[in-house]
């Protein structure tokens, strides 16, 4: 029975897991019409949240905290100040309860709920949130990264435009409300590189050409189709190169609609089979946590005190998996 803690950006999360089965996913996420992500005021927002949620969440699961056998946390990556309340909680839970701390890799936590929920045995994974662009697939004991953002994440990208629009934070499901009205493509740059993504340029040209003769509609409409075209290209070229006939969605724009459209009609040309969790379960939730964690100490690997440090900056392919 454990605990897991989400804390890398704005959501803070808080999952229960027995055996597999999930008890419980609370959250609560900070958002802001302002602008994006403000590191020190989602901080704050955790900390004067993170008591509740986990009270909701023991409450939903009808679990009194004495039956917990281990707190899993979000050890990395992810925006340090948030990291830091997730881990601070998680330590005095375990420390309370004398139960195991185990911290997880946000990114993989992903990967491990969308096989879990999708019966899926071995796919490549298109991870697509605010800060992370990757192309994972499992191969010899590492989450290897075949192919990942030069710059910034397509989330970010998302949010980014829809601030210089004036929709506020989060901005990603803002753009595909717009994009569904959209009619008319307006060609963009596509940039691939290898394996690679890059959407820092890709931005500024939104940025530039906005405010004039197309459509906000339109414009969204282009983004969208242009730079999950982007994601799709790798994805599928990762399949062929790993041989491997499956491919999960995680993160927080794996919820679009219109990117799920895209990777299943890919697959399906492939002959092969494309699948996501339920929405709660592809945004940032605490749930994934918990289960990587129950996981990882089933498996003998657990965090002592003392390396229970936040890696803002950890890579996926820098976990032995050994579970």
């Amino acid at each position: 029975m454990l605990l897991g803690i989400e804390s890398t950006a704005h959501t803070f999360g808080v999952g229960i897991v027995h055996r597999g089965k999930v008890l419980a996913n609370e959250k609560s996420s900070y958002t802001t019409q302002e602008g994006g992500i403000i590191p020190w005021d989602a901080a704050q927002h955790h900390v004067d949240n993170c008591a509740e949620v986990a009270a909701a969440a023991l409450a939903k699961a009808k679990v009194n905290p004495k039956e917990l056998t281990g707190i899993a946390f979000s050890q990395g990556p992810g925006i340090g100040h948030s990291l830091r309340i997730g881990a601070l909680a998680a330590r005095c839970l375990a420390r309370t309860l004398g139960i195991p701390l185990v911290g997880v890799n946000h990114c993989i936590a992903h990967l491990e709920i969308g096989k879990q929920l999708t019966g899926m045995a071995d796919p490549v994974l298109l991870y697509v949130s605010g800060g992370n662009t990757q192309v994972i697939a499992c191969d010899a004991g590492k989450y290897r990264i075949f192919g990942e953002t030069l710059d910034i994440g397509i989330g970010n990208l998302l949010d980014a435009y829809a601030r210089h629009l004036g929709l506020g934070f989060p901005g990603g499901p803002k753009i595909a409300a717009l994009a569904a009205s959209g009619k008319k493509f307006v060609a963009l740059p596509y940039v691939v590189k290898g394996m690679d993504l890059s959407f820092g340029g890709l931005l500024t040209h939104m940025k530039r050409i906005s405010g004039g003769e197309h459509a906000r509609e339109d414009l969204c409409y282009s983004l969208q189709e242009t730079v999950f075209a982007m994601c799709c290209e790798v994805s599928e070229r990762a399949m062929a190169h790993a041989q491997k006939g499956e491919l999960v969605l995680g993160g927080g724009v794996g919820c679009n609609t219109r990117l799920q459209e895209m990777c299943r009609v890919m697959c399906e040309d492939r002959g092969a089979r494309a699948a996501w969790p339920a929405n709660e379960f592809l945004v940032d939730n605490g749930a994934m946590i918990a289960l990587l964690g129950e996981k990882m100490l089933a498996a003998g690997l657990s965090t002592p005190l003392e390396k229970s440090v936040i890696l803002p900056y950890q890579r996926t392919d820098e976990v032995e998996v050994t579970w």
